[in-house]
């Protein structure tokens, strides 16, 4: 096994004292520019790269993010945002020598799993995901101490950064494209109601309609879940006027939506429009393909992950962020209703 290059090594090639290395590849004043430059070519000749344990040892960080996720750790993998998402932030992290440290959690302990990683100084900061209305974790990242940007912007009053992305602009093209097509009889399915971003989807989807003179058919509540897609599905179609077009709060929903219109013999869309949200991978290659609402979490991961560290690194004010926000993907599972 080749032996990792140390400090010594790069001393001895540079021809200086381990002091001045440590100086030059920690960024200290001190020392001549052509002395930096000529330690850091000799470290850079012998590959050497400096070991997260001791850089956490001598100036107090983790080098590492957290994210703590209340999900079943059995669907994470097949959850429209998170994974995409955690590439955005790997993305940045790998080329800092940083980590990130997930959690996934069972529901009501997410306090516990911010409190390990404040107590086991484990982290540097965390990305607050999954914002709830009146979130008490806001109140308890401060009272840890613990750096913080919110993915979207809380509803109540926050010290820390947000990275927003504006969901409302695509729920409202789904539903203009649908009153267009002739639709009058349309359904929602939104998420979680205690979710902020749910929410702020069901909002724009009633607002929407509004404006075009309509009222919802119905708006179920489902849990962002397959399961939960498949079950408020099936309570629409029974309805006495069921919807002619049904707008889901995810693709995953939408998509398990579009499996059990099936299953009740409903041909889409001749029979029933299916719209989703996220435009997922999977969204291109059901059948038909799915009309949906296109985020980018790839791109939202990235942004948060310069954000926080932005924040670790001790930047007063660190500014929101603003992403596009989502746009209107149509494909085949809309069309005009049935005569």
């Amino acid at each position: 096994m080749t032996k990792r290059p140390t400090i010594a090594d790069v001393a001895r090639r540079a021809g200086v004292s381990k002091g001045s290395v440590s100086f030059a590849l920690n960024g200290r004043p001190g020392l001549a520019q052509a002395t930096v430059d000529k330690i850091l070519a000799a470290a850079d000749e012998l590959g050497w790269r400096p070991s997260n344990r001791a850089r956490s040892l001598s100036i107090s960080k983790a080098f590492a993010l957290g994210l703590v996720i209340t999900r079943d750790p059995a669907v994470l993998s097949s959850d429209p945002f998170f994974p995409a998402f955690i590439a955005g932030v790997e993305s940045v992290l790998s080329t800092q020598g940083q980590a990130l440290v997930l959690q996934v959690v069972a529901d009501g302990s997410e306090a516990d799993g911010y409190q390990r990683l404040a107590q086991d100084a484990r982290v540097d900061g965390v990305f607050l995901s999954d914002l709830r209305h009146d979130d008490p974790r806001i109140e308890l990242l401060v009272e840890l101490g613990l750096p913080a940007v919110t993915l979207n912007r809380p509803d109540g009053e926050s010290p820390f950064p947000a990275v927003t992305l504006d969901d409302r602009p695509g729920t409202r093209a789904v539903v203009e494209h649908l009153v267009e097509l002739g639709h009058t009889r349309i359904a929602h399915v939104a998420g979680q109601p205690a979710f902020v971003h749910a929410t702020a989807r069901s909002t724009a989807f009633v607002e929407a309609l509004a404006a075009a003179g309509l009222e919802p058919v119905a708006v179920e509540n489902g849990d962002f879940t397959a399961a939960g897609g498949i079950e408020a599905t099936r309570r629409l179609l029974a309805l006495p006027q069921p919807p002619t077009a049904i707008v889901y709060a995810n693709d995953r929903m939408a998509i398990a939506g579009l499996g059990a219109a099936q299953a009740a013999g409903l041909t889409v869309p001749d029979d029933l429009s299916i719209a989703g949200f996220d435009d997922s991978e999977l969204a291109e290659y059901v059948h038909p393909g799915l009309t949906t609402v296109r985020a980018d979490p790839f791109r939202f991961g990235e942004t948060a992950a310069r954000t926080l560290n932005r924040v670790v690194d001790g930047e007063t004010d660190v500014p929101d962020v603003e992403l596009p926000p989502a746009e209107l993907v149509v494909r085949r599972s809309t069309a005009a209703p049935p005569a």
